[in-house]
C-alpha cells in the first residue's frame, strides 16, 4: 500500500505535528492526562497511521469476512444474513418462576434463552442437602432433577429455539437432564441446539465452582465432545468462556490469552483420546466479556478469531467450521455499579456496541439493576430493548467490521495478538495448563491486575462515573426484584415426593452400572442419561463421581 520512502515521510510528518499540537505542560488544566493507556495498561500514541502496521498483509493478515484468519467476521454475510442471538441471562427460585421469566423474554423478542443456576446447582448438590442450606434460589435457578428440567422448559419449544447453560462441575448431569427433557417429549436429540459451558479450566483460574479433579474432569469434558458429536449434532459441548477470567479482575489481554490457551487444551485432550479433530471442533465455542475500553474489546474479539483459526489449523483441522471461533459476549458485570444504576443503562449500551462491532455471534446485555438485586422485568426489557435499538436504528448492522482497516484498531489488534502469544509461551515454560494451574500462575496474574486496578478507582487515577467522581447522594428508585420466600419449601416438597414416587431399583442398577463406567474408561454419557431418565438427582449422580474421583483442593498459591 505504501513504499517505505512514503512512510518514512508519515513517520517525520507525525513527529513534526506532535511537537506542536501538545499543550506545554504548565499550561495544561488538571484534568488533562499526560499518559493515556487503555484498560491493560496498553501505553496509547495520540495518532495512528500506516507506518504503524508495516507489514500488515491485506490477505494474509485480514482477508474478507468468511474467509481465513476470519479476523474481519466467521460468516461472508455477518449480520446482513442473520443477525445476532439475543440472549437475556436468567434464572432466580423454582423452576417455574424461571419459566414464567422466559416466556416474558420471548414475547419481548429474545431469540436464543441462557439459564443461569443457583450455588446449590453449580457445585452439583440438590436443594435439600445440608451445605445447600441458605443458598436456594441465590443467582440462579435451582436445578435438582428431570423433574425441575421439565418445569423449567414447559410448553417452551425447546427444538426451535436455543439455550444456552452456564454450568461447569456438573455440566454432563444438567445436560443429561435436558436431553432426557427432550427425549420424553418425542424430540429427537437432531433437533435440540444451544451451549453447555462445561469449561472446568477456567473454574480453577478464576471462578472457582470447580467439584473434581482436573484430570477426571477433564475426562467429563471429552465424554461431552464424543457423545454430542455422534448424538447431539446441533449442540455446542463446550463454551470456552474468557468471561469469568475478565470478571475475576483479568485484563482484556489476560482474558484472550488464557480463553485461547484452554480451548487448545481441551482440543489436545480431545485428539489423545483419539477423536478427529474435524469431528468435534464445529461444536467448541466460546464466551468474552464486553468490558469498558471501547476499542480494546473490538480488537480483542478480532485478535480472538485470528489467533484460533491459525491454532486449529497447525493442530491439523482441515474443515472450514473447525477453525471458526464463534462467541457469545456479555456485557461486563464488574463494571456495574450499585450507585446511580440508571447509568448502568449506558455502560451496557456502548459494552454492547463493542461486541456487535467485533461480531459477536450471541450477546446478553446486563439489567441496570444487577449491582443491586437479580434484574426485575423491567430491567430486562430495557436491556433487550438495547440490543434491538442496535441491531434496528443504529445502521451497523449493514457494513461487516466497519472499524477494519482502522489504523488504530489494526495496530491494537496485532498487538493483543503478539501479547497473547507471549503468555502462550509462558504457559508451556512452565509445563502446559494443568501445571501452570497448580503453580498458581493465572490466579496470580489475575489478582495482580485485579489488585492494580482496583488501587487505580481508590486513587481516582481511573474514574468510574457516580463511584468516585460526578457522585450523588440520593436514593435508589427504580423498582427491585423481591424473591418468593416459599420457594425453598416448594422445592424441598418437591424433591421429597420425587424420591417416594420414582422407580428405586431402577435407580439404583443405573447409579451401580455409572459407578462401573466412572471407574473404568467408557463413556459416561449414556449412563449419566439412564440415571437421569429413573429421574436420580444432581446430587445423587454427582455424589457417584464424588466417591470415584474425589473432590479439589484447590493450592495454597500465596
Amino acid at each position: 500500500m505504501y513504499d517505505r520512502k512514503k512512510l518514512e515521510g508519515i513517520a517525520k510528518k507525525r513527529k513534526e505535528w506532535e511537537s506542536t499540537c501538545y499543550v506545554p505542560l504548565k499550561e495544561k488544566a488538571p484534568e488533562v492526562r499526560e499518559r493515556f493507556q487503555n484498560l491493560s495498561w496498553t501505553d496509547l500514541k495520540a495518532v495512528y497511521g500506516p507506518d504503524d502496521i508495516q507489514g500488515f498483509d491485506y490477505i494474509k493478515d485480514s482477508g474478507f469476512p468468511g474467509e481465513f484468519p476470519y479476523l474481519r467476521g466467521v460468516h461472508s454475510t455477518m449480520y446482513r444474513g442473520k443477525t445476532w442471538t439475543m440472549r437475556q441471562f436468567a434464572g432466580f427460585g423454582t423452576a417455574e418462576e424461571t419459566n414464567k421469566r422466559y416466556k416474558y423474554l420471548l414475547e419481548h423478542g429474545e431469540t436464543g434463552l441462557s439459564v443461569a443456576f443457583d450455588y446449590p446447582t453449580l457445585y452439583g448438590y440438590d436443594t435439600d442437602h445440608p451445605l445447600a442450606r441458605g443458598e436456594f434460589g441465590k443467582c440462579g435457578v435451582a436445578i435438582s432433577s428431570l423433574k425441575d428440567m421439565e418445569l423449567l422448559f414447559k410448553d417452551i419449544p425447546v427444538d426451535k429455539v436455543t439455550t444456552s447453560m452456564t454450568i461447569n462441575g456438573p455440566a454432563p448431569i444438567v445436560w443429561g437432564f435436558y436431553i432426557a427433557n427432550a427425549d420424553n417429549r418425542g424430540i429427537p436429540r437432531s433437533r435440540i441446539g444451544g451451549t453447555i459451558q462445561n469449561d472446568i479450566l477456567k473454574e480453577y483460574i478464576a471462578q472457582k465452582s470447580f467439584i473434581f479433579p482436573p484430570e477426571p474432569s477433564m475426562r467429563l469434558i471429552v465424554d461431552t465432545f464424543e457423545f454430542g458429536s455422534k448424538e447431539v449434532p446441533r449442540w455446542n459441548t463446550i463454551s470456552i468462556s474468557g468471561y469469568h477470567i475478565r470478571e475475576a479482575g483479568s485484563t482484556a489481554v489476560q482474558e484472550l490469552a488464557f480463553t485461547l490457551a484452554d480451548g487448545f487444551e481441551y482440543v489436545r485432550w480431545a485428539v489423545a483420546r483419539g477423536l478427529r479433530i474435524d469431528d468435534f471442533a464445529p461444536r467448541l465455542s466460546f464466551f468474552f466479556n464486553a468490558h469498558n475500553d471501547f476499542f480494546e474489546e473490538i480488537a480483542k474479539y478480532r485478535a480472538a478469531r485470528r489467533i484460533w483459526a491459525r491454532g486449529m489449523k497447525e493442530m491439523g483441522a482441515k474443515k472450514e467450521r473447525s477453525l471458526l471461533m464463534r462467541f457469545h459476549t456479555q456485557t461486563a458485570g464488574v463494571s456495574l455499579t450499585a450507585q446511580q444504576p440508571e447509568v448502568n443503562l449506558v455502560r451496557v449500551a456502548l459494552q454492547a456496541m463493542a461486541a456487535v462491532l467485533g461480531g459477536t455471534q450471541s450477546l446478553h446485555t446486563n439489567s441496570m439493576d444487577e449491582a443491586l438485586a437479580l434484574p426485575s422485568e423491567k430491567a430486562v426489557r430495557l436491556a433487550l430493548r438495547t440490543q434491538q435499538v442496535i441491531e434496528e436504528e443504529t445502521g451497523v448492522t449493514g457494513t461487516i467490521d466497519p472499524l477494519g482497516g482502522s489504523y488504530y484498531v489494526e495496530w491494537l489488534t496485532d498487538r493483543m495478538e503478539e501479547e497473547a502469544l507471549r503468555y502462550f509461551d509462558k504457559i508451556e515454560k512452565l509445563g502446559g495448563m494443568l501445571p501452570a494451574i497448580e503453580k498458581g500462575f493465572f490466579q496470580r496474574e489475575i489478582a495482580e491486575a485485579s489488585y492494580k486496578f482496583q488501587r487505580e478507582i481508590e486513587s481516582g487515577k481511573r474514574i468510574t462515573v457516580g463511584v468516585n467522581k460526578y457522585k450523588m447522594n440520593e436514593p435508589v428508585e427504580i423498582p427491585l426484584l423481591e424473591m418468593d420466600k416459599e420457594g425453598e419449601r416448594v422445592q424441598f416438597e418437591r424433591l421429597r415426593k420425587l424420591r417416594k414416587d420414582r422407580d428405586g431399583p431402577k435407580l439404583e442398577k443405573a447409579l451401580k452400572r455409572l459407578r462401573k463406567a466412572a471407574e473404568g474408561t467408557e463413556n459416561t454419557m449414556p449412563f449419566i442419561l439412564d440415571c437421569v431418565h429413573a429421574y436420580g438427582t444432581l446430587g445423587e449422580i454427582c455424589g457417584v463421581f464424588r466417591e470415584v474421583f474425589g473432590e479439589y483442593k484447590e493450592p495454597a498459591i500465596f
